[in-house]
């Protein structure tokens, strides 16, 4: 799930008010926002020249929905998806894709792609509102594994018709990394890129001053659970306590896991035993903040992490030191607890 508008104003707010008042003292802040690829962006930085990039950023973002947005049927991966065969047209569609297949290798197959098919069965597609009805998993389960398309620098194949890329989790992280890394070209060393919740920062807001970010409380909507300092990293959050849907008298998570065909609930729901629809899973972790050195990686972890439930996260963590994350579940009464590596700094 990405993040709300409320979450990214949050992050930025403050940043705005400090560049205001650091202005004052001879400092300079930029700061624009836009829609693209069916959310909002915030972009905020120092640049002693107070250059404008908006218009730059709008074409960068457009470049990317071209190659990997679901909602657009002439996009290069909707192309892809009704033909079974591609030659890529931009580098962005082979480069998530080689960045997919490191997650999706790195999770065991928690993070992949190829779960359109669910995604289409369960209604939560662009082109596909409502569930299909009673969902056969295992029918749909054969076109699902990232080993059953193939590419090289120019060319996307699949093995069979029933396979299709849903490349979501992770385009808008990869959409930050590409606008972070323009600014870097222009010489630009302190930033704030957010796009739909998605977050890449580098520097300072002011002298000393860190970038500060929010994390949503998944019980209480509208409510910050915590704020954190973020510095020269990316950041994302998962979780299935807003988009979720009634399928079958059940309410399922827009989350599915890759492996079982099954959606993940992430709040505790009645009713596992109704007929007409394979019953959601049950674990206690109901959202996954990541921490990474980009936000492609943070973007499909933060996703792969709700699959995987708290414990397989925690023990992912361990083997990981270049990752942080904050993990909220609930325990056996309901109540929300908190998991969160040492590397994190809470304000």
């Amino acid at each position: 799930m990405k993040l709300t508008l409320l979450f990214s104003l949050l992050s930025l707010l403050p940043v705005i008010g400090q560049g205001q008042k650091g202005m004052q003292a001879g400092e300079t802040l930029v700061s624009f926002s836009g829609e693209a690829q069916g959310t909002t962006y915030h972009i905020s930085y120092q640049d002693a020249g107070r250059r404008q990039f908006k218009r730059q950023t709008d074409s960068l973002l457009a470049d990317i929905d071209r190659a990997l947005s679901t909602y657009r049927p002439d996009s290069e991966i909707m192309r892809f998806n009704r033909s079974g065969q591609h030659r890529f047209e931009s580098v962005h569609f082979p480069a998530v894709l080689t960045k997919a297949g490191i997650i999706y290798r790195q999770t065991d197959g928690a993070f992949d792609p190829t779960i359109m098919p669910l995604v289409d069965a369960y209604g939560f597609s662009a082109a596909q509102k409502t569930a299909t009805g009673a969902i056969n998993v295992d029918s749909l389960l054969q076109f699902v594994g990232f080993s059953k398309i193939t590419f090289d620098a120019t060319t996307l194949r699949r093995q069979s018709a029933g396979v299709r890329l849903d490349l979501n989790a992770i385009a808008q992280g990869y959409s930050v990394d590409v606008v972070a890394s323009f600014l870097e070209q222009q010489g630009i060393r302190d930033y704030l890129v957010e796009i739909g919740g998605e977050i890449r920062a580098r520097g300072e807001k002011a002298p000393q001053q860190c970038w500060t970010v929010g994390i949503e409380h998944p019980l209480k909507r509208s409510l910050i659970y915590t704020t954190l300092c973020i510095r020269d990293r990316s950041m994302a959050t998962s979780g299935n306590y807003r988009n979720r849907k009634e399928v079958s008298g059940l309410v399922m998570g827009h989350i599915i896991n890759p492996k079982t065909g099954l959606s993940q609930p992430g709040l505790s729901q009645p009713g596992w035993s109704q007929p007409g629809c394979d019953k959601p899973e049950q674990h206690a972790l109901v959202s996954a903040t990541v921490f990474a050195g980009d936000a492609a990686t943070a973007d499909a972890l933060a996703t792969a992490f709700i699959v995987m439930g708290l414990e397989a996260t925690q023990q992912f963590l361990n083997h990981r030191a270049d990752l942080d994350a904050c993990l909220l579940y609930t325990d056996e009464s309901g109540q929300l607890k908190r998991f969160s590596t040492k590397g994190l700094l809470e304000l």
